[in-house]
C-alpha cells in the first residue's frame, strides 16, 4: 500500500471531520473559557460584595455603640441594617443586622417588630445553623414575652442533640417557670444543666444550680420545743450590806 496514499487518506478524512466538527468543537471550547472565565469573574464580584457587606456591618456595629453611649441617634444604625437587609440580602452580614433589629425592637418593647425580624433570619438561615439556632431561641422567648408560651415551647422543642440544646432548655424552664409551672420548669432546668456539663455552646452551670436549688421543695423544719422556765433562786448579792454604825 501507498504510504503517501495512505497519508492523503488520513489527512482528508482529518479535513472532512473538522468540516464537520470543527464549528461545534470552536464553539465548545469558546463556551468551555467563558465559563471558566465567567465563574472567575462572580466569584470576584461576590468576594467584593462579601467585603462590601463586611464594612457596613462594621459601620453599623459603631452605630449602635454610639447610640449605647449616647452620641448618635439609633436612626442611623437602623439606616444600616436596612441598607443590609436590601442591598445584601443573601449574606451572613444581612442576617446579622435584623437580630440586631431586633434586639432594638425588645429593648423598645416593640415585641411585634422583633418577632418579624427573627422570622426574616429564619426564612434566610439555614436550617439547623448556628444562626437559626441562636435566632429561634430568642424567638421563643419574644413570642413567651408577649403571651405566646405554646408557641415559644413548640419552638424550642427542635433542639434535638444540638450544642445549644442546654440553651434551649434554660429558656423552656424559664418560660415554664413564668407560667408557674415550677415543677416542669425544674425538670428543664436539671436538663439544661446535664446538656452543659457535655457542651461548649452552654449557659453558666452555676446560674443552672442556682435556678435548680431555687425550686427544691425545703421541708419546713420543725422548730425544737423551748426549755421550760424554771424559777431562778435569788442568791445573795455578792456586795455585803454594810452594817449600820454604832450609836455613840
Amino acid at each position: 500500500m501507498d504510504p503517501l496514499r495512505t497519508e492523503d487518506e488520513q489527512v482528508e478524512a482529518l479535513r472532512r471531520w473538522w468540516d464537520e466538527n470543527g464549528k461545534s468543537t470552536i464553539a465548545a471550547i469558546v463556551l468551555a473559557l467563558s465559563a471558566g472565565f465567567g465563574w472567575q469573574g462572580w466569584q470576584s464580584y461576590q468576594e467584593e460584595q462579601r467585603a462590601l457587606a463586611s464594612d457596613v456591618y462594621q459601620n453599623l456595629l459603631e452605630a449602635l455603640a454610639g447610640a449605647d453611649q449616647g452620641l448618635v441617634d439609633l436612626a442611623e444604625a437602623r439606616e444600616l441594617a436596612g441598607q443590609l437587609k436590601r442591598e445584601h440580602m443573601g449574606s451572613t452580614y444581612a442576617q446579622f443586622a435584623a437580630l440586631q433589629l431586633a434586639r432594638i425592637a425588645v429593648e423598645e418593647r416593640n415585641l411585634t417588630t422583633a418577632e418579624a425580624e427573627l422570622r426574616w433570619v429564619l426564612e434566610k438561615a439555614g436550617k439547623g445553623s448556628d444562626i437559626a439556632q441562636v435566632t429561634e431561641l430568642r424567638l421563643a422567648r419574644v413570642l413567651a414575652s408577649g403571651g405566646d408560651a405554646e408557641q415559644a415551647l413548640a419552638i424550642l422543642d427542635g433542639a434535638g442533640d444540638s450544642p445549644y440544646a442546654a440553651s434551649y432548655e434554660s429558656a423552656r424552664g424559664d418560660i415554664l417557670l413564668a407560667q408557674g409551672k415550677e415543677s416542669e420548669a425544674r425538670e428543664a432546668y436539671i436538663r439544661a444543666r446535664n446538656f452543659a456539663a457535655a457542651n461548649p455552646a452552654r449557659p453558666p452551670i452555676n446560674l443552672l444550680e442556682q435556678k435548680i436549688q431555687a425550686l427544691n421543695p425545703v421541708p419546713e423544719r420543725e422548730l425544737a420545743p423551748l426549755p421550760e422556765v424554771s424559777e431562778l433562786t435569788v442568791e445573795e448579792s455578792e456586795e455585803p450590806v454594810a452594817d449600820a454604825e454604832p450609836e455613840g
